[in-house]
């Protein structure tokens, strides 16, 4: 077997810390999760008020404790983006959408925009030529 290149970038090992088990990616679980629930509402796979997935539904789907769920489900609980009926669970709000939008849209240019656009400086790469290429 031949030795990894010195550009061929290795895989990040999982380590552990106190809340999550990360491989490669910085996020927390619940934050991942945040996302995964974020993008249904952004792409329309669930629509103001519809019904959201049961935590345990969504923990069983995602491969999650249920209770890493619940954390993620009570940050769009604490942000108004999903309201809760007792017995009945958890729907989304009202305006979400329009308001989840707003909010990852500026998250977008503050915090990940400038390190695209830095990428992007020390690779020599032209954003026409991007808006050019054929999408695959």
């Amino acid at each position: 077997m031949a030795a990894p290149s010195a550009l061929t970038p290795s895989p990040a090992p999982p380590y552990y810390d106190s809340m999550t088990v990360r491989n490669g990616d910085e996020k927390p679980v619940y934050l991942r999760l945040r996302d995964t629930i974020a993008e249904g509402i952004l792409c329309g796979r669930y629509r103001d008020g519809d019904p959201l997935p049961s935590v345990r539904a969504l923990a069983a789907e995602q491969g999650a404790n249920p209770l890493t769920v619940a954390k993620a489900y009570q940050r769009f609980q604490d942000d108004g983006l999903v309201v809760v009926r007792r017995g009945v669970g958890m729907f989304v709000a009202p305006g979400a959408r329009a308001r989840l939008r707003e909010s990852e849209r500026a998250s977008f240019v503050e915090h990940e925009w400038p390190l695209i656009r830095a990428k992007m400086k020390r690779l020599g790469i032209d954003p026409a030529e991007l808006f050019q290429r054929e999408p695959h």
